[in-house]
């Protein structure tokens, strides 16, 4: 493992087993999420918590041996293709499956999913639980053209807004939405969709058509250039009145990565052991904390939220979007709190969902100082790059990448180099590539082919900067090409 955590007090670990397990009571725990493995860096490797893996996981892709939950129901199984229509509509396909798998647990669900929606309460019928925020709630909270209203609300510092307009109404002209916000340069963003929909950048009168095609309401701002971030906060109330606030080391995420097929406004992975200068780092933690304390107050708001941010080259930080939910990024964040001893985040998040105390967490103000100070370090992080089919016609894989697990770039290819399901049982020199399709999946253009994840030292992650590779990401794709095989096998 590289970088070794602070030590693991195993009473906290239990505390934290035990929380979740009174919480979940006659309950089971059902995932719903595009990878049937979420959940697993809890679950498996150094330290798991046998507690967190799912009785049931439904979702799109399929699980491996040494990552899988008890009982899996995968799109993937049926279709036996990946690609962009699949990864989005695998909940209608699965309904009726899903509806039978369910009861067949004869016992009360709680379903853990990104968000909850009318669909999966119906899965979880009269006597289940869907721990998560409520569809209606977070489409209004990560409403983007409501962000600048929110900041404001959450009383977060100026200094932090990105300089912007709201349009409620069509887009006006190119140069007055540039006369109104000050700059050539424009982002226009609506509703509240992930992965980079619902963003449209402005040079020009075709981009401007694009964004107006979007519907309204419109938050338009200006460009800033830096790397983005996330950040992970999680809130807990303590019933007493008060809130506890726990923010995360905020990431450096690579946006808009020609060379890994990522085009502009999509995520092509996090890195977080690059250092930020303390005062973006500690401005970061008090707008996290602040605008948790909003979400409470106002909405009833607890457990996990992600924060997206750009930091300029100059030291600056701005926030431009808010995530009122668990999400992707969650999945190898959670090694931060690994590696400082403690349990994930996301037990905290269930157990407070559910109903159930968290004890376990140390003081807010303790943990929130040693963040910044993590931010700041040279320290080794974890990171995540995500692996996507960049050509133009469907594959497949070979079978020198028959499972997922730990591999070197040797030769220019992929090496096997033993099982593995958590980003800190890579070695040095290691990559953990988990969610691989099996072989014989057709892969279609623009296809996941899953991540790859490790935890490194300060400059060893994929990225050289917020929009291209490392030599270390480049060598490591130009490995996974060599094991594409271009295929012509009808698609199921």
């Amino acid at each position: 493992m590289t970088g070794a955590p602070t030590a693991v007090d195993a009473g906290v670990w239990g505390e934290a087993a035990r929380g979740l397990t009174t919480a979940l009571g006659r309950s089971v725990l059902v995932s719903v999420e595009r990878f049937t493995t979420a959940g697993r860096t809890t679950y498996s490797g150094p330290f798991p918590l046998e507690v967190a893996r799912p009785t049931l996981a439904i979702g799109c892709y399929r699980p491996w041996p040494e990552a899988a939950p008890l009982r899996v129901l995968a799109a993937e199984s049926g279709t036996r293709v990946r690609g962009v229509a699949q990864r989005r509509d695998w909940t209608a396909g699965l309904d009726r499956l899903a509806r039978s798998a369910i009861a067949a647990l004869e016992r009360p669900v709680v379903i853990s999913a990104w968000y909850g929606t009318d669909l999966l309460r119906s899965w979880a019928g009269p006597r289940g639980v869907v721990a998560a925020i409520d569809h209606d709630l977070r489409a209004r909270i990560e409403d983007k053209a409501y962000f600048g209203e929110l900041l404001l609300d959450a009383r977060v510092p100026t200094a932090l807004q990105l300089p912007g307009v709201r349009v409620d109404g069509p887009l006006p002209g190119l140069a007055e939405l540039r006369r109104r916000v000050g700059v050539v340069r424009l982002v226009v963003q609506c509703g509240a969709d992930s992965g980079g929909r619902g963003t449209v950048f402005v040079d020009d009168e075709p981009d401007l058509a694009r964004a107006a095609r979007m519907p309204g309401p419109y938050r338009v701002t200006a460009f800033t250039p830096g790397w983005s971030s996330n950040i992970t906060v999680l809130s807990v109330p303590d019933y007493r009145g008060r809130l506890r606030v726990y923010v995360d080391r905020p990431s450096h995420k690579a946006v808009g990565v020609p060379e890994a097929g990522i085009g502009p406004g999509k995520s092509a992975g996090n890195c977080w052991s690059i250092p930020w200068l303390e005062p973006a780092a500690a401005a970061v933690v008090d707008a996290a904390e602040r605008i948790a304390r909003w979400a409470w107050r106002r909405h009833g708001m607890s457990g996990l939220f992600g924060l997206d941010a750009i930091l300029t080259d100059d030291g600056r930080v701005f926030l431009n979007e808010i995530n009122c939910r668990n999400q992707g990024t969650t999945e190898v964040s959670a090694v931060n709190q690994q590696l400082r001893g403690l349990p994930p985040f996301v037990l905290a998040h269930l157990t407070t969902l559910l109903g159930g105390r968290v004890d376990w967490l140390p003081d807010p103000d303790d943990f929130n100082a040693a963040t910044v100070r993590a931010a700041v370090s040279t320290a080794p992080g974890p990171y995540y790059l995500k692996l996507r089919h960049r050509g133009q016609t469907p594959v497949v894989l070979d079978q020198g990448l028959a499972r997922p697990g730990r591999y070197r770039v040797h030769g220019g290819r992929l090496r096997w180099a033993g099982p593995g399901t958590h980003p800190a049982e890579a070695a040095t020199g290691e990559v953990l590539l988990a969610n691989l399709p099996e072989p014989g999946v057709v892969c279609l253009p623009g296809a996941e082919l899953g991540t790859a994840e490790a935890v490194t030292p300060c400059g060893g992650g994929p990225f050289a900067g917020p929009h291209r590779l490392s030599p270390v990401g480049r060598a490591l794709l130009r490995a996974l090409d060599q094991h594409l095989i271009p295929t012509d096998l009808p698609i199921p």
